[in-house]
């Protein structure tokens, strides 16, 4: 058993509102969103493909006497909380929205991804390269920090040195020298924050963080996480509860015996391998709050790619702690034979299945090639016993049944599970048969 520090549970600092107002304001910010993923949910086919057909945008926008771009907007809002999820080219409700009314849990988890979503919210200004745009969002959090800890409005001036200083920093960490005057710029769109600013046509970093700065303030503002006055930003208590929780996250993995913050993705996952599941949990948060969802999820996946069965496995339990953000990538890695089971998995408890019949998604030979890849992790990983144990975890129900259907699926380890089960197993005859069956895929006789 791993000893863990304990500390009290946090409180909110204070002033904040209690979670049902909380859970009240993020339906009140989605209040479109939930509108149209109802209308989706019961509206007929064409009405339900992705991303929302003409026709049915104009059949929406007259049902709910809504715009067309408030339409657009609400489907985008929508699919980034939970509320629709994209199965290929249908769109369904999601395991939100059918709590949305007497869950406010579900209804701040749902508000908190799509902050987290908000640079997808709004267009990045046109004309600014992809890597500046990404430093925005990577310093963003550094700007949240500073309007959390300020309790109250802060100068866009003020918010734009810190930007600044973020991205030199992310700079010198790269061993990047400034690219200098002739980025491209455009105009600032947020007439409030243009305050005092030198004029973008000059081209400089200077004008280019400005402007970055414009685009992240309106994106927060519009996802309800901020309100923006003349020359000054401040967060709303939905925003200023969302950043304390992700600071709540880090300052638990700060206490964690191995600091798994600080580690990469492999890493940390070995951290929490001896974890009971609650506290791995925690550290994955912990590790997740620290890093943006994509680069976070791209790591974990790099890491499921790896030769380790162990970390494969534990990186789609990180990944299930991530949620919906992680879904497109997840769903995307399907056409990889040695991460297919995990994601079908993934997916089928995503979309709201029962984790015990979530088994039911997977073919014999998923189901075979899975067996292997965990039987591999606890090879490398776990005791002898629990390599036995695992037999009874086949599909098969025979030995011999599961040993010609392992010879069949094509696992790289399965030579070397065989062998291990072979050594490990008390029963002689059994034994026998199965380093038969490790001989015949070494030498590849059937």
């Amino acid at each position: 058993m791993t000893t863990r520090r304990t500390r009290p549970a946090p409180r909110p600092p204070e002033g904040t509102p209690p979670r049902a107002e909380l859970a009240r304001q993020a339906r009140t910010v989605l209040a479109d969103a939930v509108r149209i993923a109802h209308w989706a949910a019961g509206a007929p086919g064409p009405g339900t493909t992705a991303p929302l057909a003409a026709h049915a945008l104009e059949r929406a926008a007259t049902a709910l006497e809504l715009s067309p771009a408030q339409v657009r907007a609400g489907w985008d809002r929508a699919r980034l909380a939970g509320l629709i999820e994209l199965h290929g080219d249908t769109a369904r409700p999601g395991w939100r929205l059918r709590a949305w009314d007497r869950d406010d849990s579900a209804v701040l988890r749902g508000w908190v991804a799509l902050f987290d979503a908000w640079s997808l919210v709004h267009a990045a200004p046109a004309g600014i390269e992809a890597g500046a745009v990404a430093e925005a969002v990577e310093a963003v959090p550094q700007v949240l920090s500073l309007l959390q800890l300020s309790a109250g409005p802060v100068t866009v001036p003020a918010l734009l040195d810190l930007l600044g200083q973020r991205v030199a920093e992310l700079h010198e960490e790269r061993c990047e020298v400034p690219l200098g005057p002739g980025r491209p710029a455009t105009a600032a769109t947020t007439a409030g924050a243009t305050a005092d600013r030198p004029d973008p046509a000059a081209g400089t970093d200077a004008d280019l963080n400005a402007l970055l700065l414009d685009w992240a303030l309106e994106g927060l503002a519009a996802v309800g996480a901020l309100t923006l006055g003349h020359g000054h930003a401040t967060l709303t208590p939905l925003g200023n509860w969302a950043v304390w929780v992700k600071l709540e996250q880090i300052c638990v993995a700060a206490q964690s015996p191995a600091g798994n913050i600080e580690q990469s993705a492999a890493d940390m996952l070995l951290g929490c391998a001896r974890l009971t599941p609650g506290p791995a949990r925690d550290e994955y948060r912990a590790w997740l709050a620290a890093r943006t969802v994509g680069s976070a999820v791209a790591e974990l996946l790099a890491v499921a790619r790896g030769q380790d069965a162990l970390l494969r496995g534990l990186a789609f339990e990180a990944l299930r702690v991530v949620g919906a953000p992680a879904e497109p990538e997840v769903r995307a890695v399907l056409a990889e034979p040695s991460l297919r089971p995990y994601a079908l998995l993934w997916l089928a408890e995503y979309e709201g299945n029962d984790p015990d019949d979530a088994q039911d998604v997977l073919s014999r030979e998923e189901a075979t090639w899975l067996w292997v890849d965990t039987a591999a992790a606890v090879a490398d990983h776990g005791e002898t016993g629990l390599l036995v144990r695992h037999l009874d975890t086949a599909v098969q129900g025979t030995v011999p049944a599961l040993l010609d259907e392992v010879r069949a699926v094509g696992h790289p380890r399965t030579v070397q599970v065989l062998v291990a089960l072979a050594a490990a197993h008390p029963d002689p005859a059994l034994a026998k048969a199965v380093r038969r069956a490790a001989f015949q895929v070494h030498t590849g006789g059937a």
